[in-house]
């Protein structure tokens, strides 16, 4: 059984940073490509960046492209995502999720397991 498990979120003001982590159970963590997504109140979960199972390459969201930075670490079994220059519409509670495969996308039917969420709030 894979379990992700969310942390680093928090409330911050527009134009700060926040650096949200994803630590992995498992051996095979290095084997598949993670995503975050996030939730905002009343919306659908969008996606919000992707990385492969090396790190090699990264995909992001229009609406976060130079902002947001999204790396891992197999050897601690951990995805980050760097999140710089936060505005309101930042506010959400942000989901790791774990690949089909090796392979990642930004359709949720993609990821088959996913973490609780961590709340972030970016107030104006």
């Amino acid at each position: 059984q894979v379990q992700l498990v969310e942390s680093g979120g928090g409330s911050v003001q527009a134009g700060g940073s926040l650096r949200l982590s994803c630590a992995a159970s498992g051996r095979t963590f290095s084997s598949y490509a993670m995503g975050w997504f996030r939730q905002a109140p009343g919306k659908e979960r969008e996606f919000v960046a992707a990385i492969s199972w090396s790190g090699g390459t990264t995909s992001y969201a229009d609406s976060v492209k130079g902002r947001f930075t999204i790396s891992r670490d197999n050897a601690k079994n951990t995805v980050y995502l760097q999140m710089n220059s936060l505005k309101p519409e930042g506010t959400a509670v942000y989901f790791c999720a774990r690949a089909r495969d090796s392979s990642y996308g930004m359709s949720r039917g993609r990821y088959d397991y996913w973490g609780q969420g961590t709340q972030v709030t970016v107030s104006s």
